[in-house]
């Protein structure tokens, strides 16, 4: 169906996806994919460990972090992952199959990424330039998550509506280990980022 929409595509591929068992992380994978909408429309899995997530472009950033937040509860275990942002031009049953500058933009930005792990492009380039040095600064951080780190900003993120004692209960956990945690995951900067994220793709 031919359509004319923004919207914008994750094009991502897991990192050392042979370091643990493939069927623990693409379970956890699979429902993180799922938090966003329906496969084969909205996200699907294929050549193993690479996929493609269609979200709202407001939501990608959020997404591309709770993805990297799941993946990174596996030893050794990180994705490289690129947001692209433009219209959908043709609209498929399948999302593989969809096609549009939004497709094209995630696409070429993934084959530019070099050593980095998480990307933007648009047809905006003084948003494109300032969001990636703002996210090479933010890689500093989250590309050092640890097991731990993972699973409190995953969980936060997920349930914005329970405060750290009720995340500590989930956990198994002290609040005390909640809140250290998200401190050296850099929570505060990286929600900060996702605000200004926001309200600068909404004037694209």
């Amino acid at each position: 169906m031919k359509t004319k929409t923004m919207t914008s595509i994750i094009t991502g591929d897991i990192i050392n996806s042979r370091a643990e068992h493939p069927e623990k992380w693409l379970t956890a994978l699979k429902k993180t994919l799922a938090f966003f909408g329906d496969s084969p429309k909205h996200w699907e899995i294929y050549r193993g460990d690479s996929f493609q997530l269609e979200v709202l472009p407001e939501k990608a950033l959020f997404a591309c972090i709770l993805i990297k937040a799941t993946i990174k509860q596996f030893k050794g275990m990180d994705v490289r992952m690129a947001i692209g942002i433009g219209e959908k031009t043709y609209d498929a049953k399948k999302i593989t199959e969809s096609n549009g500058p939004a497709f094209e933009n995630s696409g070429t930005c993934f084959e530019d990424m070099k050593n980095k792990t998480l990307a933007i492009k648009s047809n905006h380039e003084a948003f494109n330039n300032a969001l990636n040095t703002m996210l090479g600064l933010a890689l500093l951080t989250m590309d050092s998550w640890t097991k731990t780190s993972s699973e409190i900003i995953k969980t936060t993120l997920q349930k914005p509506e329970l405060d750290q004692n009720d995340i500590a209960k989930l956990l198994g956990k002290s609040q005390s280990n909640i809140s250290e945690g998200l401190k050296r995951a850099g929570f505060d900067a990286i929600s900060k980022l996702l605000g200004y994220y926001e309200s600068q793709v909404q004037k694209l």
